[in-house]
């Protein structure tokens, strides 16, 4: 590559254009500036800077991005990244993700005795990461900064080092994760590879790059070698995202972590492999449906029943959420195997994982609210009388299970009848019949749950009733009554997602 081509890659790096990602890693540095050179009695300002900061810049970025008419650009930085309106919300969700790990951080810190700042920040930089992969229109920088996410949850994950069950976990997700990312990386091997062979057709100019891959991929569909390069990286796709067969790591994992890492791994993890699916799939992969369609729809349809089936029996409300990911999973590759037939299927699963998000943090909200210093313990059975000594708090729970059962009128309902609905157009009708199976299957556990909570159980005479000791302060359940207010808002009126549900 001589100088010319260096100077023309230089006149794509548009740095106005990740404004809001140099904005974050400029804070995340901040607070580590903040804890270096402050008392102990001013680093406990520290996440009040970080969630003001953050609010700050989402505020900032909602008031000068346009959502509705966005030109999609794909020439930035010398072709690694892209923004388009499908970018731009991903941007946003991470952000908002961020800001609501953080705050549940700030409960979760009332009672476990840990560095703060470095959490803050890890969590921070890791939403960069986030954001910067779901502009990725190259796999160096979507390998690059999947790599960043899963380096920095190894860390987060196993962050309670005192606790042997937050150390376990940590380990077994760098173990699975390692393994993940290898598939992931030998399937662009192979893609690579196979692209670059002189004897096939439409030989790509970069094989790394999605617009040129696109042109490749289509015209080597039957190619043997390259299906099984596509089927690595998408395999290493579904890994992160727990579904079914590689979901082995979710429940230990997501019971061991600290609450707050927990909610940002059902989350925002699971929601960057999605939009990393749909970016894929809308893009190089689009033209193997053939491949893909029947191996989507198999693990869609065996997520959703392993992940609700496994939860009936599970008394740990940690691995209930964990289960309850894997359940959800499969709802969302519905909307995935749609997405090759249904040209607006992605809005439906961005609005998906919006209902997600609100209902998700509502109730880690709550476990984070009602958790001792041994929070991988949690059990249904310690929610007994939630309704009379803290009647706010079991009224956020009971939004936000309503809301992941799909209970009217809440905003799940509402997630969960669009994807039922794509299906049907899409011809799904297997699938559909599963996710409807599925959904009744989880109103036992949901609602078993809901039940101690909720509703006197029978007690002997000589048994104590249970008192509990909340850890978040006044305004903070009131903070965490948001989003259950909002899962009724929005389930009553969608028109602010009206952008995701276009052409529907």
């Amino acid at each position: 590559m001589d100088l010319s081509s260096f100077s023309k890659i230089a006149e794509t790096n548009n740095w106005a254009t990740i404004l809001p990602e140099i904005s974050l890693s400029i804070l995340a540095l901040f607070l580590l500036l903040i804890d270096l050179m402050s008392s102990d009695k001013q680093k406990k300002f520290v996440e009040q800077i970080a969630i003001a900061g953050q609010a700050i810049i989402l505020m900032i970025f909602c008031l000068t991005a346009s959502f509705i008419d966005v030109k999609v650009t794909t020439d930035l930085f010398g072709g690694l990244i892209q923004q388009s309106q499908f970018s731009h919300f991903g941007r946003l969700f991470f952000m908002v993700s961020s800001i609501l790990v953080c705050f549940l951080g700030s409960i979760f810190f009332r009672v476990n005795k840990l560095p703060r700042t470095e959490f803050y920040h890890l969590v921070i930089v890791s939403t960069v990461a986030f954001m910067l992969l779901i502009q990725s229109n190259h796999f160096v920088m979507l390998f690059m900064a999947l790599e960043t996410v899963s380096i920095i949850f190894y860390i987060l994950v196993s962050y309670r080092k005192s606790s042997s069950a937050s150390l376990e976990a940590g380990l077994k997700s760098l173990i699975m994760g390692a393994f993940s990312s290898t598939i992931l990386l030998f399937g662009m091997a192979i893609v690579y590879g196979v692209a670059g062979n002189p004897d096939l057709i439409a030989t790509a100019k970069d094989a790394m790059n999605f617009q040129d891959l696109s042109v490749f991929v289509q015209a080597n569909t039957e190619n043997k070698l390259l299906q099984v390069g596509v089927l690595f990286i998408v395999s290493g796709l579904l890994f992160k995202v727990g579904a079914v067969p590689f979901q082995m790591w979710v429940s230990d994992v997501y019971q061991g972590a600290p609450t707050p890492v927990t909610a940002y791994l059902a989350v925002a993890s699971k929601a960057a492999g999605f939009l990393l699916l749909i970016l894929l799939v809308e893009g190089p992969f689009n033209s193997m449906d053939g491949l893909l369609v029947p191996i989507l729809s198999v693990v869609a349809g065996i997520s959703i029943l392993w992940g609700n089936i496994g939860a009936l029996t599970q008394p740990n409300v940690k691995k209930i959420m964990g289960f309850s990911g894997i359940a959800n999973t499969g709802y969302m590759l519905v909307g995935v195997v749609a997405l090759f037939s249904i040209e607006n299927a992605a809005y439906v699963i961005m609005f998906y994982l919006c209902t997600y998000l609100l209902a998700s943090f509502a109730v880690f909200g709550v476990m984070s609210a009602v958790a001792t210093k041994e929070d991988e313990i949690q059990e249904i059975y310690d929610y007994e009388g939630l309704l009379k000594n803290e009647p706010l708090l079991a009224f956020i729970l009971t939004a936000g299970l309503g809301s992941l059962a799909g209970v009217p009128p809440l905003v799940g309902f509402i997630g969960k009848t669009l994807l039922f609905i794509l299906a049907f157009k899409a011809g799904l009708y297997g699938l559909l019949a599963v996710s409807v199976v599925g959904a009744v299957v989880s109103v036992y556990y949901y609602f078993g749950w809901l039940r101690y909570a909720n509703f006197k159980v029978f007690k002997f005479s000589d048994e104590t009733e249970k008192t509990f000791s909340i850890n978040a302060s006044a305004l903070q359940k009131i903070s965490l009554c948001g989003l259950a207010v909002l899962t009724i808002i929005f389930g009553l009126y969608q028109g602010v997602f009206s952008v995701f549900l276009q052409g529907l």
